[in-house]
């Protein structure tokens, strides 16, 4: 992954500010979780990166999404419960299965769950619409800890539904679990993988006629 430092253009140069913006965003790369190693964000980065997260759009100031930090003391238990979900949907998981969800639980010096209240609480901010302030505020985080010159990457699975998982983080029946956010130092670094070209992500409404009835 290139980490070459970007030199941040003068305030109020806006066609240079775009530039320089669109370079650093789309230098962004999933890093696996397997490739992020120790050192993570100090206590000050992650007040950063929490900074960065709470920029993100939050329609009536809900703020209906939280991370839940799983420090490097906890993850041999965090690993017990991908191993007991693991269990919960196939009993005949072998050794060997059930080591390699614990073994997830280890990755990355850094290592959030993203909960989303996806209580039916107003009409006025339904679900999907917490869902895209989350998403944002995980992006936020993502290019934030790649200025800081991190990897990271989501990951979810089949142990977000779980009910070990669920009781675990004492989430309520209105809580989502929705992915894991790691972080960590690169130690191995691909090539950029290709992007949509910008004519794949968009198209131009045509209304047909009639429309509710009215010719």
């Amino acid at each position: 992954m290139d980490n070459a430092p970007l030199v941040a253009p003068a305030v109020g140069l806006c066609v240079e500010g775009a530039d320089w913006a669109l370079e650093w965003i789309t230098r962004r790369q999933t890093v696996l979780p397997k490739r992020l190693v120790a050192p993570g964000p100090s206590r000050a980065e992650i007040e950063r990166l929490l900074t960065a997260a709470a920029a993100a759009p939050d329609h009536g100031q809900l703020l209906p999404w939280r991370f839940i930090d799983v420090p490097v003391a906890a993850r041999e238990a965090l690993g017990d419960v991908f191993a007991q979900a693991l269990r919960e949907r196939d009993p005949a998981a072998t050794t060997e299965q059930q080591a390699q969800a614990r073994e997830k639980a280890r990755r990355a010096p850094l290592l959030w769950l993203l909960v989303v209240d996806a209580r039916p609480r107003t009409e006025d901010v339904p679900v999907r619409e917490r869902l895209i302030s989350a998403g944002c505020a995980v992006q936020n985080i993502m290019l934030m800890a790649m200025a800081m010159g991190y990897g990271s990457a989501l990951t979810s699975g089949k142990a977000l539904d779980s009910a070990v998982l669920r009781q675990a983080f004492a989430l309520s029946d209105a809580d989502m679990p929705v992915c894991f956010l790691s972080i960590g130092t690169v130690c191995q670094a691909r090539a950029p993988r290709a992007r949509p070209a910008p004519a794949q992500l968009f198209s131009v409404w045509t209304p047909s006629l009639p429309i509710g009835g009215v010719s």
